[in-house]
């Protein structure tokens, strides 16, 4: 049996790949596997706190292995962080590792070349899939998760802390991808199938951010911050 990792932001793209990854014959996922921020101590790019990603890991029951990273850093310094953290998983016997990407084709050559460097094998089990049946498939096997992140040129703030659901997916603006696949929103997963209990959590302000970024991406992001209320999802 081969054993993955798998990449874990904490919200409803990881959360369907590890779903459908346990769903693999030759395959058994034995960890999760995040980012985390050590400036703010939040997941990189979704501002969740790392304790909620943790809360998570122990409702679904695997180990969390956490690539820290010193605030703000430089693709290279990055990518060479990621690989010292993938090459030790190999160490360990990981030979797949598992993402819930679906149409960025320059992010999964990114990672594909890099995992060949280190003779590890990416997996993909949402790749290219229609987005409305992934959201429709999320909602009625039974996971809960929230919008934790807008893209403010795509989303109101209104939607921040909004239940992910068949509802959202109806009233969503005709340019916004019902999966969020170009970064109009990213979302927390506090329920579902893979977890044991519900990770509890309440709702806290709603702040605003720009980021300045090269080229055309956009800069303004709107956060729905998170809270644990208590460790003890078990």
């Amino acid at each position: 049996m081969n054993k993955a990792i798998i990449s874990w932001s904490g919200g409803k793209d990881s959360a369907l790949a590890l779903f459908l990854g346990r769903q693999f014959d030759d395959i058994e996922i034995v960890g999760l596997l995040t980012t985390d921020n050590t400036e703010f101590n939040r997941v990189s790019m979704h501002g969740v706190r790392t304790e909620l990603i943790e809360a998570q890991a122990i409702s679904i029951g695997l180990p969390l292995y956490v690539i820290n990273l010193p605030g703000e850093v430089s693709m290279e310094v990055y990518t060479n962080i990621l690989k010292h953290q993938l090459a030790e998983l190999k160490a360990q016997g990981i030979s797949h590792v598992i993402y819930g990407d679906i149409f960025l084709e320059d992010l999964r050559q990114y990672r594909e070349q890099l995992l060949n460097e280190l003779g590890l094998i990416g997996v993909f089990p949402l790749w290219q899939q229609d987005t409305v049946s992934l959201i429709r498939l999320f909602s009625q096997t039974g996971f809960k998760a929230v919008l934790v992140c807008l893209n403010a040129n795509h989303l109101p703030e209104s939607w921040a802390g909004r239940e992910l659901n068949e509802t959202l997916l109806d009233e969503l603006p005709p340019n916004v991808d019902p999966c969020g696949e170009n970064g109009e929103y990213h979302s927390f997963v506090y329920d579902g199938p893979v977890f044991q209990k519900p990770v509890l959590f309440q709702k806290g302000e709603v702040a605003w951010r720009s980021y300045s970024q090269a080229g055309n991406w956009d800069t303004a992001f709107i956060f729905q911050d998170l809270t644990l209320i208590t460790s003890d999802v078990l």
